[in-house]
């Protein structure tokens, strides 16, 4: 046999195939549930790090937020070390005259029975200014949202997220109408455009109260956040650094104050992800050796039936290169048709799951499926090496003696 083209190759490679199709489907079963596994499960991990980005994002990348408490420091604010100065309107005030400083919303929150048109519904209650639609890219569906004064000042006004809108007036006009938000009467002036949720919260279940008139109800005497927004992401070190030095300033040169931009808080949750979805690829990645394992044995087992066919291919000339060659692509081909299965089952469960449940978010990453077809091919070739050369090393007519 002085020539072997890729037709006889592939003939003679595909040889046990054919006899054994039961026992080659198994084989390539494992390859192939490896493959989708690998698919599968980096697809949630991207998708997952994709939807949290694209929540975040959705308020831009050029607002810092500011919380009371360092987050190193320890113990009880106020005591053993911790804050002792209160995040203030003032201090939002003296940040708010930063040069590069846009615009900034001082936020009290807590939670609260809101009343209206007979009708009653526990809700998350946000003390804030008139700043706040403009900071968080909020739209005003009806009438108009909290005016702008002097912040220290509550009033009797409120505005409700829609879906509180709807559930405590349904399509009647809530504007003009009285609600009693923790016991305090407030008249609704605005409604807000749906916003949707964001990781499960419902931003659009919610009233919107001035600031004073919210730590009056809920007893605070600081606020919970103060929330800068500043004209582009390229400014974001330093304008945290002003608004690091503004408070310092004020808080007596103690950094008792927490400030988190959008931009650090997008990549740590990325490099989060990118470990996550590493990690649930490399779990993955050990079914594909489990099935490496098995295209090993299979090859192992068919050489050991094929002892005749063998010698008769030397006895006919074939060199011990060429049988290596036939053993070699036998594995490659088993390993490969089990990638791609398992690439397509991978994206036919991908498929059938965006139609149950279009809320999970699934995105398969290209450079792991072709990782995951690499390794395939690679555990094809791995697991054929020893195989194959076994069948090469085979003396001919030792071989046809066996047989």
């Amino acid at each position: 046999m002085a020539t072997l083209d890729p037709a006889d190759l592939l003939r003679l490679s595909t040889g046990a195939m054919r006899g054994h199709p039961t026992r080659s489907v198994l084989s390539m079963l494992g390859i192939a549930i490896g493959v989708a596994a690998v698919v599968l499960l980096t697809s949630l991990g991207e998708g997952a790090r994709r939807y949290i980005v694209a929540q975040f994002s959705q308020f831009g990348t050029n607002v810092i937020a500011i919380n009371p408490g360092k987050t190193e420091t320890m113990g009880i604010p106020g005591a053993f070390g911790g804050t002792t100065r209160k995040l203030t309107i003032e201090d939002s005030e003296a940040i708010a005259r930063i040069p590069d400083v846009t615009e900034v919303v001082p936020m009290a929150m807590g939670q609260a029975r809101v009343e209206g048109g007979g009708r009653g519904r526990s809700v998350f209650i946000y003390g804030t200014t008139s700043t706040l639609p403009e900071v968080f890219s909020f739209e005003i569906g009806q009438g108009s949202f909290l005016p702008p004064g002097d912040p220290r000042r509550g009033g009797s006004v409120a505005v409700l997220g829609p879906k509180l809108k709807r559930e405590l007036f349904g399509e009647e006009n809530a504007l003009g109408q009285l609600v009693r938000v923790a016991g305090a009467r407030l008249r609704v002036i605005g409604v807000m455009a749906p916003k949707g949720r964001m990781l499960g919260f419902d931003i659009d279940d919610a009233a919107y109260i001035p600031a004073a008139t919210a730590m009056r109800l809920f007893n605070l005497d600081e606020l919970q956040e103060i929330d800068v927004l500043f004209a582009h992401e390229g400014m974001t070190d330093r304008v945290a650094e002003r608004v690091r030095k503004v408070l310092m300033e004020r808080h007596g040169g103690k950094e008792d104050f927490t400030l988190s931009t959008q931009t650090e808080m997008l990549e740590v949750f990325g490099r989060v992800m990118d470990v996550i979805t590493l990690s649930v690829a490399v779990i993955a990645g050990i079914s594909l050796l489990v099935g490496a394992i098995g295209i090993f044995t299979m090859m192992w087992i068919s050489v050991g039936e094929r002892v005749g066919e063998i010698g008769l291919l030397r006895a006919l000339g074939a060199t011990a290169q060429q049988v290596l060659f036939i053993f070699l692509a036998e594995a490659l081909l088993l390993t490969s048709l089990g990638g791609m299965a398992g690439l397509v089952i991978g994206l036919a469960v991908m498929f059938v799951v965006r139609l149950l449940a279009p809320g999970i978010p699934l995105h398969a990453p290209v450079e792991y499926v072709l990782a995951a077809l690499g390794m395939s091919a690679a555990a094809g070739v791995l697991s054929g090496v020893s195989p194959a050369r076994r069948a090469a090393g085979l003396e001919p007519v030792e071989a046809l003696r066996a047989e």
